[in-house]
């Protein structure tokens, strides 16, 4: 049986509000996986996919990025949102990492055994996340921004690290994929990255329907990039 709940935790002052999915059929402690939503905030499409990780057996947890209820409605206010963490990756590391230590201290969670996911912005936390050289066993990024931090340290690596990548994506453009994978052969990263043709930006998400903007759900590109994560998963944790 699937039971869901709101987990609060926090960042300094700021309260954050996750998602919290397990099956209750299954006993004992189970590996966790982070889910971190796109630039909207932690909306019905990252608490669902936390859903559909606890159902396979795994402690879902769909993070909170910018604060208990809050969520963009329109570009304008997503661009806000998301700003401050592009601006400042330290802050985003910080943030993503206080999701981590919540997760840790749940009770059903084997916290020697996580992962991380994200979508779009969050695909950008989650290689955040292992940049960090936090001890997670590996990260998964959907369509997400590759671009590595300035000016921030860089410890080991820990984390394998499966991108699922548009190869239509205006938004993370070749070069940017070039530069990413130099950058994970240069630190010695286990990590591979799919790469799915006639696909642009966000195609795992029904709702997306702009192509000026760059934004289309690929239905095979959605079936296919969570085939490879269930794959790698099943392999990491």
């Amino acid at each position: 049986m699937l039971q869901t709940k709101k987990i609060e935790y926090r960042d300094g002052e700021t309260v954050l509000e996750g998602h919290y999915a397990i099956e209750t059929n299954h006993t004992g402690k189970r590996p966790a996986i982070l889910v971190i939503h796109d630039w909207s905030g932690c909306n019905d499409f990252a608490c669902q996919k936390a859903e559909y990780l606890a159902e396979l057996g795994y402690a879902g947890f769909a993070v909170d990025m910018y604060g208990k209820g809050i969520l963009g409605e329109t570009k304008e206010e997503k661009m806000a949102l998301i700003t401050p963490f592009m601006s400042d990756r330290s802050s985003l590391r910080i943030r993503i990492l206080a999701a981590l230590q919540a997760v840790k201290h749940l009770e059903h969670v084997d916290a020697s055994r996580i992962g991380a996911i994200g979508f779009c912005f969050g695909g950008l936390c989650a290689l955040d996340l292992a940049r960090s050289g936090a001890d997670v066993r590996g990260v998964v990024s959907f369509h997400g921004l590759l671009g590595a931090p300035e000016n921030l340290p860089m410890p080991l690596i820990k984390a394998k690290i499966l991108a699922l990548h548009g190869h239509d994506d205006p938004m993370v453009l070749p070069e940017a994929v070039l530069a990413f994978q130099r950058e994970m052969t240069a630190a010695y990263v286990d990590w591979q990255m799919h790469i799915y043709g006639k696909t642009m930006h966000a195609f795992t998400n029904p709702l997306a329907n702009d192509p000026d903007f760059g934004t289309v759900y690929n239905n095979i590109a959605d079936k296919r990039s969570w085939l490879a994560m269930k794959n790698f998963f099943a392999e990491v944790l």
